[in-house]
């Protein structure tokens, strides 16, 4: 299964420029609910709490709009069997920026 991530990678890519269509979308309508009626689950859906178990962070960012670690983009879905993770998901991370150093004045040199 794991061998077939690569081909629904090339299926995400060329859904996101608009290619997934005719004859081609049938194909990988088809072969994503084949997966899945095998068992095959998506990982990694913006807005979601960061986990380190199933998400990879490709990328990190403070935001007043979180109150914990949070995947903020899903910059490569992630894939699991039942509970075996067969890739965790790149994702981008917005974190909520430290309390106590951002009410404290910066220092200014001497």
């Amino acid at each position: 299964m794991a061998g077939l991530l690569p081909v629904l990678d090339a299926i995400d890519r060329a859904r996101e420029h608009g290619e997934v269509t005719g004859g081609l979308k049938a194909v990988a309508d088809v072969l994503e609910n084949h997966l899945a009626g095998l068992g095959l689950e998506t990982v990694g859906m913006p807005g979601e709490p960061f986990d380190p178990t199933r998400h990879e962070a490709v990328t990190h960012e403070l935001s007043d709009t979180v109150e914990q670690p949070t995947c903020a983009t899903v910059l490569r879905r992630g894939y699991r069997i039942g509970d075996q993770l067969l890739r965790p998901a790149q994702v981008s991370v917005a974190e909520p920026p430290d309390r106590e150093t951002s009410q404290q004045p910066p220092s200014h040199p001497a």
